[in-house]
């Protein structure tokens, strides 16, 4: 199940705004800190194959790319890689040789990998109301299945309802755990998940 294609696109504070929501932090750090700070959690080491979800701008496939062996990054929203080339701070994106950018449904293209074909996993789908399915038992388990044992995984989640007291990231971490994922940890900083296989 694609996420639903959006209507409007803009660059703004070093993020991508569609139809009004920001797709980076951008008020404790800069969307460039964010991504080296989430990118960091991953241990990532020369040699290192890794799986990018969501690519929005860029910036944290650009991070992992300085050290891995190569960085696959999945995008299914055309207009956001346009606008990913319209940015100064994205243009590593696509003169990295070793990143390799695919347009398409990660629910469908991550079905293609091999199991235990990853050494680390950066999930940072757009909130839940637009990509529910990246955020469900089936695609997780699927995670779990292509990333190596031991590896990690980070899972970008925000807070989303908290502040209307709704449990979004209890129900998170309780999919994570029963696909199989063990040392789920909270990183407030980084809003979302560190685990491991």
């Amino acid at each position: 199940m694609p996420t639903k294609k959006f209507s409007f696109y803009k660059l703004v504070d070093g993020t991508i705004e569609i139809d009004g929501i920001r797709m980076h932090q951008t008020l404790k750090k800069t969307p460039l800190q964010d991504a080296k700070d989430k990118v960091k959690l991953l241990k990532i080491r020369n040699g290192y194959k890794v799986l990018d979800i969501c690519t929005g701008l860029g910036y944290t496939a650009i991070e992992e790319s300085k050290k891995a062996s190569f960085v696959i990054t999945i995008d299914n929203d055309w207009n956001v890689i346009e606008k990913a080339k319209e940015n100064i701070d994205s243009r590593d994106l696509f003169s990295s040789p070793n990143i390799q950018i695919v347009l398409g449904d990660a629910e469908e293209i991550i079905k293609t990998f091999p199991d235990n074909f990853f050494d680390a996993i950066m999930h940072d789908p757009p909130r839940f109301s637009r990509a529910g399915h990246l955020y469900s038992f089936k695609f997780y388990s699927e995670l779990y299945r292509i990333l190596k044992k031991g590896k990690l995984l980070f899972h970008y989640t925000g807070k989303p309802g908290e502040k209307r007291g709704l449990k979004f990231t209890k129900g998170v971490k309780k999919r994570l755990k029963e696909a199989g994922f063990s040392s789920i940890i909270w990183i407030d900083d980084c809003l979302g998940f560190l685990c491991r296989k």
